[in-house]
């Protein structure tokens, strides 16, 4: 079952009774079940969360995203035994050789300059030199094509002065948002299938708790930039409004690919994560990362 996103940016009491979440606020009251719910995003400092609706929501999977003063998704909290055989899973993901990690990167990343020359196609309806690109990343990435797409696809992608940066001015803040969104989802899923966010595939800073969440993210983050791109288009606002948020979480929404087979976003990165997992084991040699247009 495709599950809801719910945002939180007045201020709420939330709590659970009969397996149901209640948010109540000074104007109105809602109840959702706990079931339903994949992402509660909560952006009001002012916020009560009662200690058994976050165990509840916990235990069911949801990802309980909160956001800093700037209305950035900041933190999470994720179920820690979302998995039957989490040791053993865990066991195979740390036992991976270094040339696994190699390979499984060089997929990555292919797939991500795949993607991203396949969005500038679409937008900008010219012909790339990202194919040739993918073509010449090599295990673990050690030309880094990686780098040099990017610097090719952000002066293509938005006006030759923008500068992709975590704390930039806008759109920044758009892509910043959509991405800890597309973060929170991939932790969420990699979780679910037994594996330790904390130990990535190329990432590997003592400060990153989810490096293995923005290993697996990558290919996918062309259908944040889309997003953005769609908004700037429609939009002047640069402010991250309500509406912008609300457009940015149906993001896991959106369908992706795999061969014939049409897949929410969400549901395609479980996939995704299933598939990493059988690597780790060796059971399948390759990632399965979705089309993300058809």
């Amino acid at each position: 079952m495709l599950k809801k996103s719910v945002l939180i940016e007045q201020k709420s009491k939330v709590t659970c009774k009969n397996l149901q979440l209640h948010i109540k606020t000074e104007k109105r009251e809602a109840s959702i079940p706990i079931e339903d719910i994949g992402f509660l995003v909560i952006d009001n400092p002012e916020t009560y969360v009662s200690i058994p609706a976050l165990n509840l929501l916990v235990e069911n999977n949801t990802s309980v995203i909160i956001c800093n003063t700037s209305h950035l998704p900041n933190g999470m909290f994720l179920n820690l035994n979302s998995h039957h055989i989490q040791q053993e899973m865990f066991k195979h993901q740390i036992n991976a050789s270094m040339p696994l990690k190699k390979q499984l990167w060089q997929q990555t990343i292919k797939r991500k300059i795949k993607n991203q020359g396949i969005l500038l196609n679409r937008i900008t309806n010219k012909k790339n030199t990202f194919e040739f690109l993918e073509s010449k990343v090599l295990s673990g990435d050690s030309s880094n094509m990686e780098a040099v797409a990017a610097s090719f696809y952000w002066k293509s992608f938005f006006e030759h002065d923008f500068k992709r940066e975590r704390f930039g001015a806008y759109p920044n803040n758009f892509l910043n948002y959509g991405y800890a969104i597309l973060r929170a989802a991939t932790a969420r899923a990699l979780s679910g299938s037994g594996l330790l966010n904390t130990l990535g595939i190329h990432h590997k800073s003592k400060y990153n708790a989810f490096a293995l969440a923005d290993d697996i993210m990558e290919p996918f983050r062309p259908i944040v930039d889309e997003a953005v791109y769609l908004i700037m288009q429609q939009d002047d606002e640069q402010n991250l409004t309500t509406p912008i948020k609300s457009e940015l979480l149906q993001i896991l929404t959106r369908t992706v690919y795999f061969k014939k087979e049409k897949s929410p976003l969400m549901v395609a990165l479980q996939k995704t994560a299933s598939s990493l997992q059988q690597c780790y084991a060796g059971n399948r040699k390759k990632i399965k990362y979705p089309e993300l247009w058809s």
